[in-house]
């Protein structure tokens, strides 16, 4: 291929610490309290850089995963990721540090001073995944009496986002001249209220920290329903989405990227990045039995139980496993999820059994099962056909996987022509070649 080809962008997709498969943990090679060992997460940080992986991407969730009731699953303690993404900092020098930060439970002026201080600990490498949170059981967290509706969430989110972005305005470039001539630390007309008045929200400002040096650290996104596709086009500058089928993520593509005009964006302003789990080895068939190794560690009761929530919390107990899947009441939990795992039970007739079977490997994500040649060639083929900027890798269990992708995919990614050979340097917008946007206070 020719070096002018455009170019991958990968993201290793840390979370939870053991891995992705819901098994993972119980993986002999796996360290079973590896997601509160600081130790573990220093050594995927060095593996991911070392692979010219572009950042490291952290879910969250502001309450325990309810995935299973009966002790079988894993996801349940792990680090706040804002934290854990600062110790990264410090062992890191080129990798971009992607934390997720709740739009509905967390306050907008926070999510601003705690990014802004992970984007100026980075030296410009911080992004903020701006969620609503999918999970009801949050609400009680906080004191609420119940999660809000869906398409409220969303509007929360846009309001939250139009105060974190102006509060990340509130100095200007050369707003804190420290003269110690002068005496003269900062110029007071370079520095900005913010003075927002809105539905959910009423935040003066100005935040008590510099212009980040990114000027808004990355902003990712991760909702795929209407109002989330809304709110990626007018907002995000990186999406995560899950797209199982090459067919459907060419959809989404050309209809996100469509919708970047009516905001005065440009095409090349937002890299869209499914999910990857992959299952790779010196051939087709070493590959298929890493897959098989880990499916027979699956609990049959947390697999159905791990289904229920990904449904939005429908509870699938009196359900007959070796049916298909019924209509289901309508649920307040992730929507778009919920369409991809309904779609794909009805496409392929899947009894519940075969659904949890398939679908809680990289939930609702894309899976690729093959040598590393092959499944190198099916990404650039998603690529080519704009199904995709990139992937967000996801490790079926880690540290081995991230490694044995990094040692072997990535090589042969270099050699079509498609990944990059060393970092560039700059922040990550520079590296990304995403444009650092304006200030607030200077349109």
């Amino acid at each position: 291929m020719e070096s002018n080809q455009k170019q991958l962008v990968l993201g290793a997709y840390l979370a939870y610490g053991t891995g992705h498969h819901p098994a993972a943990w119980r993986h002999p090679d796996v360290n079973p309290q590896a997601a509160q060992d600081i130790g573990h997460y220093l050594n995927m940080a060095r593996i991911a850089e070392k692979g010219l992986l572009d950042f490291i991407f952290l879910s969250d969730t502001p309450s325990v995963f309810q995935d299973d009731q009966r002790g079988y699953g894993s996801r349940v303690v792990v680090f706040e990721p804002i934290t854990l993404l600062s110790a990264l900092a410090i062992v890191t020098e080129h990798i971009g540090l992607v934390a997720t930060a709740s739009t509905t439970y967390k306050h907008p002026f926070n999510i601003a001073r705690e990014f802004a201080s992970l984007d100026h600990i980075s030296r410009g490498r911080a992004g903020w995944n701006l969620v609503t949170s999918s999970k009801s059981h949050a609400a009680k967290n906080f004191g609420f009496a119940q999660h809000p509706e869906h398409d409220e969430r969303y509007h929360q989110a846009a309001e939250s986002w139009d105060i974190v972005t102006g509060l990340w305005d509130s100095w200007d470039d050369d707003a804190l001249p420290r003269d110690k001539q002068s005496g003269i630390f900062y110029d007071p007309s370079k520095c900005h209220e913010l003075n927002f008045q809105g539905q959910y929200f009423s935040v003066k400002g100005p935040l008590n920290i510099s212009h980040p040096p990114q000027g808004h650290p990355i902003i990712v996104q991760a909702g795929s329903s209407e109002p989330g596709k809304e709110l990626a086009a007018r907002t995000a500058e990186l999406v995560f989405t899950a797209q199982p089928d090459m067919n459907l993520a060419k959809a989404f593509y050309s209809d996100l990227k469509s919708r970047l005009s009516q905001y005065e964006r440009h095409y090349n302003n937002i890299l869209i990045m499914p999910g990857l789990c992959f299952f790779i080895g010196v051939d087709e068939e070493s590959a298929k039995k890493k897959f098989n190794d880990l499916q027979a560690l699956i609990h049959p009761e947390f697999g159905l139980s791990m289904l229920s929530d990904l449904l939005g919390g429908i509870d699938l107990s009196g359900y007959d496993i070796n049916q298909p899947l019924s209509e289901l009441p309508i649920s307040n939990g992730n929507q778009s999820r919920r369409a991809i795992i309904e779609k794909m039970a009805r496409s392929e007739s899947l009894t519940i059994k075969q659904l949890y079977e398939k679908i809680i490997i990289a939930r609702g994500h894309l899976i690729l099962i093959g040598s590393y040649q092959q499944v190198a060639a099916q990404m650039v083929q998603w690529l080519q056909e704009k199904a995709c900027d990139g992937f967000n890798l996801m490790p079926p269990y880690m540290p081995g996987c991230l490694e044995e992708f990094v040692t072997h995919v990535v090589p042969e990614l270099q050699k079509m022509g498609v990944f990059k050979t060393d970092y560039k340097s700059g922040t990550l917008r520079e590296k990304l070649d995403i444009p650092k946007p304006p200030s607030k206070f200077h349109v």
